[in-house]
């Protein structure tokens, strides 16, 4: 390691083991001719860097200068790297990982298809500001039906501040601690993505519309989501029991809200009678 954190043995592994796995047409290249090894070639990553073939296969080698913001950047792109690699590549190169743009908000196909083959379990997917991105069936008895609500709208914690003061939600001590946790959810959120203007429109409202959102912020809890049971006295259902998981997706930084019943009660089977209606 040099003076000024950068690990060249290591940069030049990592850099060698991301080219190799490569294909050129995930790249937007050609095949060609046969390739004596796999992966792109040092020119071809050179060339999609926008760097001088000379510079990067001294990297490669593990020697030359500290390379800048702009050409680890340039070669995370390059390399299709993900977020937790390009932050690794960052960091081996002795340099902080550059802040996150916003939280994504893209729906990964197989994360759809797991919702869809939950049949007899609640479930719906947040970003990491609780905005509501996608759902299964059994979720809209306790969501309603978000494809007939505003974008703008789908969001959990708007939703929960909006509550009168008056409401029986506030008296339920599960319910306050599943809130308070998620406020402190939404203040990582807050951290890890500084300049995402839907996380800062949503902070600045509830800080002007609801008290009890203020109270709750000032006290600066940074925090991960725990798993509470939340007892629903639902109209269609009945009284329900269930412990209320978030399944944080590391890779989008999104969590899955998963509603699970104890196996053999009453909510498992109100579930279940859901799920056989719909099928038959």
């Amino acid at each position: 390691m040099t003076s000024s954190g950068l690990r060249r043995d290591e940069l030049a592994a990592f850099l060698r083991t991301r080219r190799a796995r490569l294909r050129p047409a995930e790249v937007g290249l050609p095949e060609g001719v046969r390739r004596r090894t796999p992966g792109l070639r040092r020119q071809e990553v050179a060339q999609l860097a926008g760097m001088s073939i000379d510079y990067y296969i001294r990297l490669e080698q593990g020697r030359g200068p500290h390379p800048s913001r702009q050409v680890l950047a340039a070669m995370a792109r390059a390399l299709l790297l993900s977020r937790d690699e390009r932050e690794y590549l960052f960091r081996i190169a002795g340099e902080n990982p550059p802040l996150a743009g916003g939280p994504s908000r893209e729906v990964n196909p197989g994360l759809r298809h797991l919702l869809d083959a939950m049949t007899e379990t609640p479930a719906y997917l947040v970003d990491a500001a609780y905005h509501v991105l996608a759902w299964n069936h059994l979720a809209t008895y306790f969501v309603g039906d978000l494809g007939a609500v505003p974008d703008a709208d789908r969001n959990m914690i708007r939703w929960t501040f909006r509550q009168p003061a008056t409401s029986g939600h506030w008296d339920d001590a599960e319910v306050l601690r599943f809130v308070r946790s998620t406020v402190a959810d939404l203040r990582a959120a807050y951290g890890r993505y500084p300049t995402d203007p839907a996380i800062r429109e949503l902070v600045t409202e509830l800080l002007g519309t609801s008290p009890r959102f203020a109270r709750l912020w000032a006290e600066h809890e940074v925090g991960e989501r725990r798993p509470v049971v939340k007892r629903v006295p639902h109209p269609d259902l009945g009284p329900l029991e269930f412990e209320c998981r978030v399944l944080l997706v590391p890779e989008t930084d999104q969590r899955m809200i998963v509603y699970v019943p104890e196996p053999g009660s009453p909510t498992q089977a109100a579930f279940r009678r859901i799920a056989e209606r719909v099928g038959s």
